[in-house]
């Protein structure tokens, strides 16, 4: 059935409003998590915080994708990804419990970048100079935030720049996954694996729950996976090019929350060297889709 200009825009508009939501969403889940450190390890945040999401993530899989959406075809791809899943948050949720929020997201844009270089060195996809030149120019931006060999400089800082690393090679291991299954199966067993995973560490580190911490981590999970359902959702209604900068807003929403509860105010290197990857970031994803085009 064709789409008319109408539909289309309809579709696109609604896309735009789900990025803009899911961003925000995770933005909260982000805060909350910063909230828990305080408290627990970020094994037994991530670990809570899956296991509450998993009959969410059942059902959104089912409901979008059928009986067929909760079939792997390769469990091992899978446990590989959830083992990127546990590491990358960990390393988040670690750098959030010694530095602004604003400060490590804006670090974490740096993972499209990660994901283009990795492209062409794992995969031997062509990369042409412009998107070298955009990769390298981000990078600069990383330097800037983070300056290196200064007073300002924190070691802490290159947690977020090695989070947006094992993000990237988790977006590309999704390659090693059966074509035959949908992002809702991903979803699905990137929460399962992932609760599982961490099933394993987190006795060791177990601290028992406090009373008042019980709501935060209902909280995290549902803000986290509706998060990532909105996300998702938007690339199926929306042109990647239109809904993916949109990512981005997610430096107003950590800047907003990271002033209201902890009055976190970034200087003003850090927001340039986040302009900078952003845009490089933004520069990215344009060629990218042109290339595809």
């Amino acid at each position: 059935m064709l789409q008319t200009p109408t539909d289309q825009r309809s579709r696109t508009s609604a896309g735009i409003l789900l990025m803009c939501l899911g961003v925000a969403s995770l933005c909260v889940n982000d805060a909350l998590a910063k909230t828990l450190t305080a408290h627990y390890s970020p094994f037994q945040i991530q670990f809570l915080r899956n296991l509450i999401a998993l009959p969410f993530a059942v059902l959104i899989a089912y409901r979008m994708g059928g009986a067929a959406a909760l079939r792997s075809h390769r469990p091992l791809a899978h446990l590989l990804r959830g083992g990127l899943w546990v590491g990358a948050t960990f390393l988040f949720f670690t750098s959030i419990t010694y530095m602004g929020l604003a400060e490590a997201t804006a670090l974490i844009f740096v993972a499209p970048l990660f994901i283009t270089a990795l492209s062409a060195l794992m995969f031997r996809e062509h990369v042409g100079w412009r998107r070298w030149l955009a990769v390298l120019v981000g990078f600069i931006g990383v330097l800037i935030a983070v300056r290196p060999g200064t007073s300002a400089f924190q070691p802490v800082s290159l947690l977020p720049v090695a989070t947006a690393f094992v993000y990237a090679l988790l977006m590309l291991s999704a390659r090693f996954v059966d074509s035959r299954e949908s992002v809702w199966t991903l979803l699905l067993y990137m929460t399962a694996t992932g609760a599982l995973i961490s099933l394993f560490i987190v006795p060791f580190i177990w601290v028992p729950l406090r009373g008042e911490d019980l709501w935060l981590f209902i909280a995290i999970a549902l803000f986290g996976t509706a998060g990532m359902t909105m996300m998702t959702q938007a690339f199926r209604l929306a042109p990647a090019v239109v809904v993916a900068p949109l990512d981005y807003s997610a430096i107003i929403w950590a800047t907003l929350l990271g002033w209201i509860f902890w009055a976190e105010i970034p200087d003003a290197l850090v927001f340039v060297g986040a302009a900078v990857i952003i845009a490089s970031g933004v520069y990215v994803i344009w060629r990218e889709h042109r290339a595809e085009r």
